[in-house]
């Protein structure tokens, strides 16, 4: 399979934290022969601090600009694998960027967030009631989710191998059907 042409994404990776975008993402992208980029890496390595002190010292709008505009520019730049936090999909923006690639919704239920995530304070969006946090997230975001992907991968019975497996053979249908 060879990668999109002329730094357009070969396969975007979208769902909820703890849905494992940037575990299946760098595996899936060394299975193809590609490069792996992460939306959120690329907002810590501009601004130079972590997405919990943007949060804390300038807030989440703040944040999503940085984020929007590091989508934009990863879609148009990158010719591999790439991951998107897990809310920039609630950008208007973003969702219209989206409209023409192809788009992997790697979707994960509470429990298995819940257990991914744990009680990591370097995802601002679920200080607190963890559980509470990421059950109000899912159910707000999945109809984005769905909405927005090519196809949707459940990744709570699947190890991440597993679902690299699913997606390349969702990528390899597709490119026999246009081939």
């Amino acid at each position: 399979m060879s990668p999109g042409g002329g730094g357009r994404p070969a396969v975007v990776l979208i769902g909820a934290p703890g849905a494992g975008k940037t575990t299946v993402g760098t595996t899936l992208a060394q299975r193809l022969g590609l490069g792996f980029r992460d939306t959120d890496a690329d907002v810590v390595a501009s601004e130079g601090r972590e997405i919990s002190d943007i949060f804390v010292t300038d807030g989440e709008p703040a944040f999503r600009a940085l984020e929007e505009a590091a989508v934009a520019a990863a879609l148009t730049e990158h010719d591999g694998v790439l991951a998107l936090g897990g809310g920039a999909v609630l950008s208007p923006a973003t969702q219209a960027l989206l409209a023409d690639h192809r788009v992997v919704h790697l979707e994960v239920g509470l429990a298995g967030a819940a257990s991914r995530v744990g009680l990591n304070a370097s995802r601002p969006l679920l200080v607190g009631n963890v559980r509470g946090r990421m059950k109000a997230l899912l159910d707000e975001r999945r109809p984005i989710y769905t909405r927005l992907a090519t196809w949707t991968v459940g990744t709570d019975a699947h190890t991440a191998d597993e679902v690299v497996d699913l997606v390349l053979q969702l990528l390899e249908e597709t490119h026999e059907a246009q081939g």
